[in-house]
């Protein structure tokens, strides 16, 4: 972070101080709201929880280092006192940029699905053109935007920022903060439409991220999604488009998906085309990192740059199809970051591509889609016919009224299917019958927390014979 004064820092927020004994002691690390990560020159944000009051752990901080707290009422210890903390961490972060970032490009990226993937490709391929910070993992709303900024210095080249939304307006308030150079939307699906009240209005609030453009920026948009497409009038910047279609400007063809479910591409540009290999797994970082070299296009990197890049970027961002093998040989995709229909779809299909690729048998572990609304029956079953239909080994579903609407659609698919109550039900069952070779897949909405599941079952059980 730019280093400020705790003085400076209260005038930019419109705070009061609160026991600070020295106005000048110097903020230059980037901001914590775990006290347990907080260092010498840290920002510490007391934040509200629903559970957790961060204003308790306000000392703790402090004595790992923190020079000063942003809270809502004196805490004891060397604070910052603020209405509201949330909102006047976001006019720090849009004092940063505006005074300390002098010549960094900002990148947004949203979208119903593959954001942070997304995120993660553009900001390795974009570090070979200049110091990249980006968010880490999901920590894309007003607490991770700001954060995230803090984290920059003068002379970061590019910062790469994704912006999620709960609903209409909080993208442009997301882009008030932090204005971008280049906008780039993945797709319109179904996540959180239980939300939002329908796809048109995710459109419309996803599209916020291209209105905020000037008309010096770039709007990077998904050619294959006629949503996304939809938004090419809601801006004044330049447009490029990507997909696996003919009419796109970064396009890929040629398309094979080997037997780790890593797909092989021609990627085609205005400029030439390269051989590109991912090491990411699912058919859907085909669109990622298209959209990541459509970025990587505009900062000026050649397509043979490119293709390099993104043969060899990597997953960063835990439990999006985390794939790792036992040494017993048991594959484990940990996708439980998040599920909705469109996710859950193309993670069954690239479990069903590495089965018969590996000639192993393919186990799918599904748990539920959250915020769904009223169409949350219609897509689990959805679900439950799509897992028929691939012809998988195995499909265990775990939880209640959701796991049985997608066991009752796949068994009248001709599936069978094993439903289970919970977790410790599932593990027991799973390391009892996996053998080696086996891919399981496990795949839900964050809430069902099914990522402990897919962890456990990478600890290899001794008593178990493989």
């Amino acid at each position: 972070m730019q280093p400020m004064s705790v003085s400076a820092i209260s005038d930019v927020v419109g705070g009061v101080l609160s026991d600070v004994a020295n106005p000048d002691a110097v903020v230059d690390q980037s901001t914590v709201f775990d006290s347990r990560s907080a260092r010498p020159g840290s920002l510490f944000l007391a934040l509200e929880g629903e559970h957790v009051d961060g204003h308790d752990y306000a000392a703790a901080a402090v004595s790992a280092g923190a020079t000063v707290v942003l809270a809502q009422r004196p805490v004891g210890v060397p604070a910052i006192v603020v209405d509201d903390v949330l909102a006047a961490f976001g006019r720090l972060g849009q004092h940063l940029v505006r005074n300390a970032l002098h010549g960094t490009t900002i990148v947004a990226v949203t979208g119903s699905a593959g954001k942070t993937s997304t995120k993660d490709l553009i900001a390795q391929v974009l570090a070979a053109a200049g110091s990249t910070v980006a968010t880490p993992g999901s920590f894309n709303n007003e607490i991770g935007l700001p954060l995230t900024i803090s984290m920059a210095a003068p002379g970061t080249g590019f910062l790469v920022l994704e912006m999620g939304a709960r609903g209409i307006g909080h993208i442009r308030d997301l882009t008030v903060i932090a204005p971008p150079q280049i906008s780039v939307v993945t797709n319109v699906g179904t996540a959180h439409v239980g939300e939002f009240g329908g796809r048109d209005k995710i459109a419309q609030a996803k599209g916020e991220i291209v209105e905020a453009l000037e008309p010096g920026g770039l709007a990077v948009l998904n050619a294959d999604d006629p949503l996304v497409m939809a938004m090419a009038p809601r801006t004044r910047a330049r447009i490029v488009t990507y997909g696996r279609g003919e009419a796109a400007a970064i396009r890929a063809s040629d398309v094979v998906i080997n037997e780790h479910g890593q797909a092989h591409y021609t990627l085609t540009t205005p400029e030439g085309a390269a051989d590109v290999q991912l090491q990411v797994v699912g058919e859907p970082q085909i669109h990622n990192s298209l959209a990541a070299a459509a970025v990587a296009r505009e900062a000026g990197l050649s397509t043979a740059r490119i293709a390099e890049l993104l043969s060899g970027a990597t997953a960063q961002s835990r439990w999006r199809m985390e794939t790792h093998t036992r040494a017993d040989g048991v594959t484990v995709i940990n996708d439980a970051y998040n599920a909705n229909p469109d996710s859950m779809k193309s993670s069954l299909e690239a479990l069903a591509v590495m089965a018969r690729g590996q000639r192993q048998r393919g186990i799918a572990v599904l748990g539920q889609m959250n915020e769904l609304g009223q169409d949350s029956r219609t897509a689990h079953e959805g679900v439950g016919r799509i897992a028929a239909q691939l012809n998988l080994d195995q499909i265990i579903v775990i939880g209640g009224d959701e796991a049985q609407w997608m066991q009752q659609a796949a068994e009248a698919a001709g599936a069978v299917v094993v439903h289970l109550p919970d977790q410790d039900t599932a593990l027991h069952l799973l390391r009892s019958t996996v053998r080696s070779g086996d891919v399981v897949l496990v795949k839900a909405s964050r809430g069902v927390q099914l990522q402990q599941l897919a962890e456990k079952l990478l600890q290899l059980d001794p008593e178990v014979a493989v």
